[in-house]
């Protein structure tokens, strides 16, 4: 029988903000929630995750060639995606570098107190608060354009859009 895992002793135990606890042993790369024993479902990211996951591969290229990363990662990638939502919600997301447990197959986790679904929202959110800043530094016309079209953009109508089409109903699923 394997020993209790007590929070603070393992670097792979995350503590939630709900007041549970989960191990990054019990989250499978393919997850996208995990199922709390306080009765709701958590958010679950990990580094290997692409950012297309939440925006297209063509918005995540963009990403990629326009932002200077200054840290270990050699570009802009769902490490920083993960930045960027925990630095909006710190309460609200338990982070786990377990990046020497050679069992779990990915080197950070993070879960977060809202579902999959919410953090979606929110990812594209901030990442078109992000796009909006780097628009601003532009000319005139780019951020008036930039603008413009954002006026028009319905966060929950995207998100609805895409993850129909990358099919999150499986495990399995294919950036767009």
């Amino acid at each position: 029988m394997a020993e209790p895992r007590v929070p603070g002793d393992d670097p792979g135990t995350l503590e939630l903000a709900c007041g549970e606890t989960v191990h990054a042993r019990d989250i499978d790369m393919g997850m996208r929630d995990v199922c709390c024993d306080c009765g709701e479902h958590h958010a679950v990211v990990v580094d290997v995750h692409p950012v297309s996951r939440f925006v297209p591969e063509s918005i995540a290229e963009v990403l990629r060639e326009t932002i200077e990363t200054a840290d270990e990662f050699p570009e802009f990638g769902i490490a920083h995606v993960m930045g960027i939502v925990l630095e909006e919600f710190p309460d609200e997301v338990a982070v786990a570098d377990v990046s020497e447990d050679g069992s779990v197959g990915y080197a950070l986790v993070w879960v977060t107190d809202f579902d999959s679904r919410r953090l979606h929202e929110t990812v594209v959110e901030l990442l078109v608060e992000l796009m909006d800043h780097a628009a601003s530094h532009g000319d005139s016309d780019t951020a008036s354009a930039f603008e413009e079209q954002m006026l028009e953009f319905d966060v929950e109508a995207f998100v609805e859009q895409y993850r129909e089409q990358r099919n999150f109903e499986s495990e399995v699923d294919t950036p767009v």
